[in-house]
Formats: structure tokens, C-alpha cells, sequence
């Protein structure tokens, strides 16, 4: 018969394993979605596949003199621009004995993985369109500073194509926000600074607002590539159209042969990004995305 002391070590066959609290693995919160970044348009029922827009070139005036006779027609054109959301979905399937035996904290917690999951791709989908862009600004391996975003700003304002209307909006990885960041609090300790932008930036360690007619945004989403550089952009809202489709729905299938029986939940979306006046209204921001170390 042992002796000593009772401890929880010599009764641990008895203790029960109890699941106190459960978290999802955080996420990073996307931007592309977000209706005051992009426009952000419906494809109605009943209007096919695809959401369409005419745009009208622009016509040539003359100057006419008493002696002019105006024989110089102006034809009108028009140029399709067309959008056509595809679907994307995921599956899972959960046992009746999962949701008999799953902790109800744990449980509770499952449903909003699924979502993440399509938002995320549809976040990241978004990004891509940065990478389209016809002119790149800054570059690899380069550190970015906020020249570059003044100077795309202006590229889009003054454009002799089509100038692009405001707002115009910077999206970024956390990376190249922090040299933003570097750049704005550079003269902290050597002269005095008011409230304003340095002192926001110096205090809440992320540039908001807007610097040189751009409001930046932030979205971790953005991929870094494996020469640690990465592809944010400067675009006007409207240079990025995100058609949603059907919205955001679920159907749901009975199992009965798999694992004494279940449910297949199936979640889909129906989306699609597009860059309107292409090579005009958004630039590619392209530099540096080292790890800070300081």
C-alpha cells in the first residue's frame, strides 16, 4: 500500500481535462473589402454574369473664326469595361460525436474559422490587383518613403490620360508602414514636437491618416516575397472596382454514412476585383519588407 502524501501527481488518472476558454489563431484584418478603399459594386439578379460600364472618350473643340467653316465632325466612342465574379467556397464536415463531445467553449469558437478563411481570400485576391499594375514606383531592395506616395498621388491627380478622382489611398504591408513610420518621428529628440502627424506616429507606432493627399491603410495580407521585398499600391478608389456577386452563403449536407454521421457544410462567395482606367488611377508601390530591428 503506498504512503505519503496526497499530491495531484498521485491522483492524476482522476483529474479531469476541462477546456476553460478556446481562441481562434488571429487573424490579419484585410482592407480590400472595405468600401472606402475600393468601390464596391452589386451585381444584381436579372443583369447576367457580368457588371458592365461605358466610358466615353473625350471630344476635341476648335476655335472658329468668322471666315471658318465647321466641317470637322467629333465621332463619339465608347470603350466596355466589364467585371465577371467567380465563386470561391470551403468545405468542412463535422461528426455528431464532435458536437456532442466538444467543449462548448471550444465548439463556439469553429464557426467564425470558416469566414475567416473566405475573407482572408478574398483580402488577398484583392491585393493581387496591386501587383497588376502597369507602372511600379520605388523598387526592391529599396527603403520606402513617402515621396513615393506623394509622387503617385500626383501621377493619378494630374494624369494627361484620365486625372483620377479623390480619395486617393495607399495600401500597405505593416513593413513598409513602418518606414513611413521611421521617416515621420526621424527628428524626435531633436526638436520640439507639437501635436500633429509625427506625434501620432511617434505615439501610436502606425501612421494614420493621410501624408501628401494619401490615406494609408495597412494590410498584412500583402505577400512578402523571397527576396523580403513587397508590393503595396497608391490608387484612387475608384481605379479598384470589387463586384460582390451572390452574397456570402451556405448550404448544408447530411452524412449519415461517415463516422456514425455528421454534416458537410459547404460556405461560398462570389466576387471578383477589376482596375478601372488601367495604367492611370493606381501605381505599385514596390520595396524593401526586411524585418525591422530597430
Amino acid at each position: 500500500m503506498p504512503t505519503g502524501y496526497t499530491t495531484t501527481g498521485a491522483l492524476a488518472d482522476s483529474l479531469p481535462t476541462v477546456i476553460a476558454s478556446a481562441r481562434q489563431v488571429r487573424e490579419n484584418v484585410g482592407v480590400m473589402t472595405n468600401k472606402n478603399v475600393v468601390t464596391v459594386v452589386n451585381l444584381s439578379e436579372g443583369t447576367g454574369t457580368a457588371w458592365n460600364e461605358i466610358s466615353f472618350a473625350k471630344l476635341t473643340a476648335q476655335a472658329v473664326t468668322e471666315t471658318t467653316k465647321l466641317e470637322n465632325p467629333q465621332q463619339i466612342s465608347d470603350t466596355l469595361f466589364s467585371i465577371t465574379p467567380s465563386i470561391i467556397g470551403i468545405h468542412t464536415f463535422i461528426t455528431d460525436k464532435v458536437r456532442r463531445n466538444l467543449a462548448p467553449a471550444a465548439f463556439a469558437k469553429i464557426g467564425g474559422l470558416v469566414q475567416n478563411a473566405v475573407q482572408r481570400k478574398k483580402d488577398i485576391d484583392g491585393t493581387v490587383v496591386l501587383d497588376g499594375a502597369t507602372t511600379s514606383l520605388c523598387g526592391a531592395g529599396v527603403t520606402l518613403a513617402s515621396g513615393y506616395l506623394s509622387a503617385a498621388a500626383s501621377r493619378i491627380k494630374a494624369n494627361a490620360t484620365e486625372n483620377g478622382p479623390e480619395p486617393i489611398n495607399a495600401v500597405l504591408h505593416g513593413y513598409q508602414m513602418k518606414d513611413i513610420h521611421d521617416e515621420l518621428i526621424a527628428g524626435v529628440g531633436t526638436y520640439n514636437v507639437g501635436p500633429g502627424i509625427t506625434a501620432s506616429a511617434f505615439q501610436d507606432g502606425t501612421p494614420k491618416g493621410k501624408i501628401g493627399g494619401v490615406t494609408l491603410y495597412e494590410d498584412n495580407n500583402i505577400a512578402i516575397d523571397s527576396s523580403d521585398d513587397v508590393k503595396g499600391g497608391v490608387f484612387s478608389k475608384e481605379a479598384i472596382v470589387l463586384v460582390q456577386g451572390k452574397v456570402p452563403w451556405i448550404e448544408t449536407r447530411r452524412e449519415p454514412d461517415i463516422g456514425g454521421g455528421g454534416d458537410s457544410l459547404f460556405h461560398y462567395d462570389e466576387y471578383a476585383y477589376g482596375e478601372k482606367s488601367a495604367g492611370n488611377w493606381l501605381y505599385e508601390i514596390y520595396s524593401d519588407a526586411t524585418a525591422p530591428t530597430s
